[in-house]
């Protein structure tokens, strides 16, 4: 069966352009991108100066909020601050239920942490807090923050379950992927050592339905909500996970085939992009092995594809896997030992394939509402053993999505060291085909689960190797995204970080660039209840200007005068919602990520007692937000 069978969703895609074809851009294409970018330039005159932010004026940065919600703030970010407290907050939460019954204590966690990071119950109650934040030029990223409330024991069945085949499971089948993409016991519970990111484990295909409909509920709030909205799924989400883990061991063993070869030509150590194999060389290879006729990569590179140099990089090499190659043959992958095609599996069964179908279908679906409702859709990051699937899959829906502009956004984990590669490659593949690249760049989620669990099962810790190297990783992703958004009007990225120093580094380096915020191509994502200090004076009142082109703004007439504070940047925070003992794993994780993050939290605490004490001292305790 062929990827295109198999891919049923991507079918018109893949029929429009080879998938990951390295074919140069069309005229027309760098057209689009060149008339964007004089467009900007024209407008650069007339634009108002940029507001110098200031993240130290509590008075601005606080001007949103009652005094009593900074009083709530205090005392949650106090609590959050007493390790005794965390290490037995379960025991305690429990004892309250009991104590006061359901009733009290939904009341008293409304006063406290549920008031703090979630929104309210459902779509209609979250309303008012939304369109408060938005008259302060923060907009909202709604997340449906119920999470299904696992046993340890229950959520490692269910991942041994949907990681593995149903030949491993009956014994007829022996995997031979690498023990980095293998279902382990030790490692079932995915929501061990993970403080700020959800866990979703596949249930059923009727439970992988039910969260594709809560995430359309989300795209199509978010498109209601602004003319600018984000939306944010998650793959694991949408199907078994097995295929994520098969799928991402064929193209990371390829990925590695690569660098074997460069290194046989005297290539290895190069940056991904400056890798080039010789085609002739790589030919006689490839046919040696038997991975391929000379017939058949004859017709793989091409003229048209790689041009006259004679020479393939990492892209060219991405495209042996595509709608042309058999998917029989995306699960034989090269022994580096022996250099020979071995079977990564003995075969799906019909069952497994309408899974992978299906999944794939789910995408899709999401895809094209957010696509009808002008709201841009992240696909989230999630562990390295899902993840170059889940990046693969991402970009597929790019390529057919980003025609126009970024709607579709790849995440990239700066924690990982191979990140830098990674948003080069994804950069230039986005200029050779001519779409629009879309990244939101975070730090990670997951470095104390993935370092456990590579020093367990024995491979390479895929993590920096220190915070500062993670911190010197996203800058240099950053710079190298921003310095693509200078000349590419076409692109845009999403800083989501709540380090203040990022947030300073980014602006400054915009300000170089000549990038102002009118041109809507960065922009900034905080969590609800943290890091308000940061949110508020970047954002902006621009939520009510009107709208030009493909969903991108223009200063055609004088903007309304900016608050005091306001930047004007656009920024978002994420937004949760659900009922109070549904959403109680995500308040854990909260309370857990605020002590993990204490010099920012000291930080945040300081600010707010201080403009508590300022409005004490003046007179303004009974401040109403204007």
């Amino acid at each position: 069966m062929s990827l295109r069978r198999a891919f049923p969703v991507l079918r018109s895609a893949l029929s429009r352009r080879a998938p990951l074809s390295t074919a140069p851009a069309t005229r027309e294409q760098h057209a689009a991108g060149l008339e964007a970018v004089r467009g900007r330039r024209a407008a650069e005159a007339a634009r108002p100066p940029v507001p110098a932010v200031d993240f130290g004026n509590t008075q601005e940065a606080y001007r949103s909020r009652r005094s009593w919600e900074l009083a709530r703030s205090l005392l949650v970010l106090r609590l959050c601050a007493s390790p005794a407290l965390l290490a037995r907050h379960e025991q305690l939460l429990r004892l309250a239920r009991r104590l006061l019954g359901q009733r009290l204590f939904d009341r008293l966690m409304k006063m406290t942490f549920y008031g703090q990071f979630v929104a309210g119950e459902d779509q209609e109650s979250i309303r008012p807090l939304i369109q408060h934040n938005r008259a302060f030029g923060v907009g909202s990223i709604l997340d449906y923050g119920v999470e299904e409330d696992l046993t340890p024991e229950e959520a490692e069945r269910k991942e041994m379950e949907s990681c593995t085949s149903a030949s491993e499971r009956d014994g007829h089948g022996t995997s031979k992927r690498e023990k980095q993409f293998q279902a382990h016991r030790a490692f079932g519970d995915r929501r061990d050592g993970v403080v700020s990111a959800r866990t979703y484990f596949y249930a059923s295909e009727a439970k992988c339905d039910s969260h594709m409909e809560t995430f359309l509920r989300c795209i199509e709030a978010s498109g209601g909500a602004s003319e600018d909205g984000f939306s944010a799924i998650k793959l694991t989400a949408l199907g078994r996970p097995q295929f994520l883990l098969q799928f991402s061991d064929v193209l990371t063993k390829w990925r590695q085939f690569f660098h074997q070869m460069a290194a046989e030509q005297g290539k290895a150590g190069l940056a991904a992009m400056d890798t080039k194999l010789e085609v002739a060389a790589l030919q006689e290879s490839v046919v040696k092995m038997g991975i391929a006729s000379r017939m058949e990569i004859e017709n793989w590179f091409t003229v048209e594809t790689l041009g006259v140099s004679g020479t393939l990089d990492l892209l060219d090499w991405g495209s042996l896997i595509d709608s042309r190659t058999e998917l029989s043959k995306h699960l034989v992958v090269p022994n580096m030992q022996t250099g020979q095609l071995e079977p990564l599996l003995s075969r799906f069964t019909e069952e497994e394939e309408r899974q992978m179908t299906r999944m794939l279908q789910r995408m899709d679906v999401l895809a094209k509402k957010a696509s009808e409702v002008g709201v841009r859709l992240m696909v989230d990051a999630e562990q390295t053993y899902f993840q170059p699937a889940i990046s693969r899959l991402t970009l597929e829906m790019q390529r057919r999505f980003n025609v126009e502009r970024p709607l579709i956004f790849n995440t990239y984990q700066c924690y990982l060291k191979d990140t830098y590669d990674n948003v080069t490659l994804d950069v230039e593949l986005a200029r050779r085909e001519g779409w629009c690249f879309g990244a939101k760049l975070v730090r990670g989620a997951y470095m104390a689960q993935e370092r456990a669990r590579a020093l367990e099962i024995g491979y390479e810790d895929p993590i920096n190797p220190t915070y500062e190297a993670t911190n010197t990783m996203y800058h240099r992703c950053l710079n190298y995204v921003l310095e693509e958004l200078k000349h590419n009007a076409r692109a845009a990225v999403m800083v989501a970080s709540h380090n203040e120093d990022t947030v300073r580094f980014t602006l400054c380096r915009m300000e170089e660039l000549g990038l102002h915020p009118a041109d809507r191509q960065v922009y900034f994502g905080q969590l609800l209840g943290m890091c308000d200090q940061i949110s508020f004076p970047l954002g902006e009142l621009g939520f009510r200007w009107g709208a030009a082109g493909q969903g991108r703004r223009r200063w055609d007439s004088p903007p309304p005068p900016l608050c005091a504070g306001q930047a004007g940047f656009p920024v978002y925070k994420y937004v949760p919602y659900g009922p109070v003992m549904e959403v109680l794993p995500y308040l854990s994780r909260r309370a857990l990520e605020n002590s993990g993050v204490m010099k920012g939290a000291q930080r945040e605490w300081q600010l707010l007692w201080q403009e508590l004490k300022r409005r004490l001292l003046t007179g303004s305790l009974l401040h109403r937000p204007a």
